[in-house]
C-alpha cells in the first residue's frame, strides 16, 4: 500500500528526539538548518533550562529580601538570568551530548539525538558550544566583578559533570552543584557578596536536583545497567521512594532556614511568614510527586521530572509576594 506523501507545508520532523515534547516549536517552526543545533541544546524540552533558572530567580529574590534594597538593575538581572539560562544550559547539554555520544547510541531514549544519529558532527557541536558560551559571557559580563568571578568558577562543573556517572553512583550530586550554582551567582549579582542565606539556598537546590533527577534517571536504568553507566535510580532500586522524602525533607528544611536568615535582618514577620510558605507549598507539591511515583512506569516518572517546573515555580511565587509585603 503507497503511503500518503507528506504536506509541502508539513515541517520536516524526521530528525525528532525521542523525548521532545510533542508539538516543540523547534521541530515545527525553527528554520530547517538550525534545528539539530537547537536540539543539541535541548531547546525542544525547555525543562531543563527552567530547573537551571528557578534557582537564579529564587536568589535574587532572597538577596532583596535580606536588604529590602530593590533596585531597577535587578529587572536586568531577572532578564539576565532568562537568557544566561537558556544559553549556557545549550551549551552544557552541547559539552553533554559530545562527552556521551558513544553511550547515547547504546540506550533507546538518547539514540535518537543529533550526535549519534547523525545530524551533526562532534565539530559542529564544539563549535555551536563554543558559540552558546560566549554569548552567555556577553550576558554574564554585565554583572558585578564577584558574580562574573562566580560565573566563571561554575565552568568546572559543567566540565565535569558527563563524566561523573562514570566514576560514582551519585552523578547527581554533581548535577545539583552546577544546575543550583545560579542562586550563588543572582544572589551577588544583586548584593556584591555572598551570604550564608544564598549557602543554604544553594544547598536546598542540590537536595531538589537529587528529588528530580533520581526520577529522570528511572527512564533509563535498564539500559545504564547494561552500558555500565551510574546513578541514584541503579543506587537506590526499591528504596527510591524513602529516599526521595529525605530530599524532600532536606529541600524544605534548608530552604526554609534560608528564608528566615534572608528575612530576619530587615523584612516585616508577614514577610517572613509568607516567604516561609514557599518552602512548605513546595514541599506538598514533591509530595503529591512521590503520590505518584511508579519507578518501573518510564513515561510517568518523565511527567513527574517535568512537573518540577512548577515546584520549581511556587517558592518564587512566595518570595514574589513577600518582597511586596
Amino acid at each position: 500500500m503507497q503511503e500518503t506523501p507528506p504536506s509541502p507545508d508539513a515541517p520536516d520532523i524526521s530528525g525528532t528526539v525521542a523525548d521532545a515534547y510533542s508539538g516543540n516549536w523547534v521541530d515545527h517552526h525553527a528554520p530547517a538548518a538550525l534545528r539539530p543545533y537547537l536540539r543539541l541544546s535541548r531547546a525542544d524540552r525547555p525543562i531543563g533550562t527552567w530547573l537551571l533558572l528557578l534557582p537564579c530567580w529564587w536568589g535574587l529574590a532572597l538577596a532583596i529580601l535580606y536588604d529590602q534594597s530593590p533596585r531597577w538593575e535587578d529587572l536586568w538581572i531577572f532578564a539576565g538570568c532568562g537568557i544566561g539560562a537558556f544559553l549556557m544550559r545549550g551549551a552544557g547539554c552541547t559539552w553533554n551530548d559530545i562527552t556521551d555520544r558513544h553511550i547515547d547510541g547504546s540506550v533507546a531514549r538518547t539514540r535518537s539525538r543529533p550526535i549519534p544519529s547523525g545530524q551533526v558532527t562532534v565539530r559542529q557541536a564544539l563549535a555551536w558550544m563554543v558559540l552558546q558560551c560566549l554569548l552567555g559571557a556577553l550576558i554574564l559580563f554585565t554583572f558585578n566583578s564577584m558574580a562574573i568571578l562566580l560565573g566563571i568558577a561554575s565552568l568546572g562543573l559543567v566540565a565535569i559533570y558527563p563524566f561523573a556517572k562514570r566514576f560514582t553512583y551519585w552523578p547527581q550530586i554533581f548535577l545539583g552543584l552546577a544546575f543550583n550554582w545560579g542562586a550563588l551567582l543572582a544572589w551577588t549579582a544583586h548584593s556584591g557578596s555572598l551570604g550564608s542565606p544564598a549557602v543554604l539556598l544553594y544547598m536546598a537546590g542540590i537536595a531538589w536536583t537529587l528529588f528530580y533527577d533520581t526520577i529522570y534517571a528511572h527512564q533509563d536504568k535498564e539500559d545504564d545497567a547494561l552500558i555500565g553507566v551510574k546513578s541514584t535510580a541503579l543506587l537506590f532500586g526499591e528504596r527510591t521512594g524513602p529516599w526521595l522524602r529525605r530530599f524532600l525533607m532536606l529541600t524544605v528544611g534548608l530552604m526554609g532556614l534560608a528564608v528566615v536568615f534572608s528575612a530576619l535582618p530587615e523584612a516585616s514577620v508577614l514577610a517572613l511568614a509568607l516567604a516561609l510558605a514557599g518552602p512548605w507549598a513546595m514541599g506538598w507539591h514533591m509530595a503529591w510527586q512521590l503520590r505518584g511515583l511508579d519507578i518501573d512506569n518510564g513515561d510517568k516518572m518523565l511527567q513527574l521530572f517535568r512537573a518540577n517546573r512548577d515546584t520549581g515555580m511556587i517558592p518564587l511565587v512566595f518570595f514574589a509576594v513577600a518582597l511586596l509585603a
